[in-house]
């Protein structure tokens, strides 16, 4: 009698354990909604859009949201890396660490090696090598320009101005020449307004002549600064290098840009 009852109950518990269905364990995929870019080229002047195309457009340009590169120097290699919609930035040398974070500009160093301004400095190398994309920014104005003549080749030109209250330097001026055929930028010639915050006549002139493909963006390899009056492009009389740049879709972190608690 005890055999069979056991048996019985061993039964029971296999049937019961057979009959116990397992849990299933949702998963949830969550699908990244795909924001799309307008494409701008419309709102530009006809030439100033086909200069955004030939270095990747102006769309492309638009989808990043950082960017970064590095400053060539014999003494050590400037880190540059921006906020594309927000122009926060940041750069990192192992003498000192420079930013600005939409409010202030603020420097960190151990010693007086950086004289300058920082709220001068933070963007100014950002914008000679983001060229032309920050000539698509809000509040420019464009006006056609006499060719620029090196040589015996002409290049077409636009002179770029700001509204009023625009930046750190509304009353800065931009020229951009670029060449006839393959459309992309040769020359840029600028004023520095910030530290007078008065117009400018004088203008200084860089060649751009090399160029890499930045993540579908087509930016400098090397800028030359060469001596420029009277309309007259001389000699070369210095030039920068950019290395180990990229472009991206991701964000950064505003924690980077944020100024160091520490810092007066």
């Amino acid at each position: 009698m005890k055999k069979i009852i056991v048996s019985v109950l061993i039964l029971s518990v296999l049937f019961s354990c057979k009959e116990t269905p397992k849990e299933e364990k949702e998963i949830v995929v969550e699908e990244k909604e795909e924001i799309i870019i307008p494409d701008r080229s419309s709102d530009f002047p006809k030439d100033i859009a086909a200069v955004f195309k030939a270095h990747g457009g102006i769309q492309s340009f638009d989808e990043k949201n950082s960017l970064v590169f590095e400053l060539s120097n014999p003494e050590g290699n400037e880190k540059h890396t921006t906020d594309l919609k927000t122009r926060h930035a940041r750069i990192e040398t192992d003498k000192f660490q420079l930013g600005f974070d939409g409010k202030e500009a603020w420097i960190e160093q151990d010693s007086t090696y950086f004289k300058g301004n920082p709220r001068f400095y933070h963007n100014l190398m950002f914008y000679f090598y983001a060229m032309p994309f920050v000539l698509g920014d809000d509040g420019i104005s464009y006006e056609k320009v006499d060719d620029l003549k090196v040589g015996e080749v002409s290049y077409p030109g636009y002179k770029i101005s700001y509204g009023d209250a625009i930046g750190d330097s509304p009353k800065d001026n931009y020229f951009v020449y670029y060449d006839s055929e393959s459309y992309k930028m040769k020359f840029l010639g600028y004023t520095v307004t910030f530290f007078s915050k008065e117009s400018s006549e004088k203008i200084s002139l860089i060649e751009y002549s090399d160029w890499n493909d930045i993540d579908g963006l087509l930016l400098p390899k090397t800028l030359k600064w060469r001596s420029y009056k009277d309309g007259i492009v001389g000699e070369v009389k210095s030039e920068r290098n950019f290395v180990n740049a990229s472009a991206s879709k991701e964000k950064m972190d505003a924690f980077i840009f944020s100024k160091p608690k520490d810092v007066k």
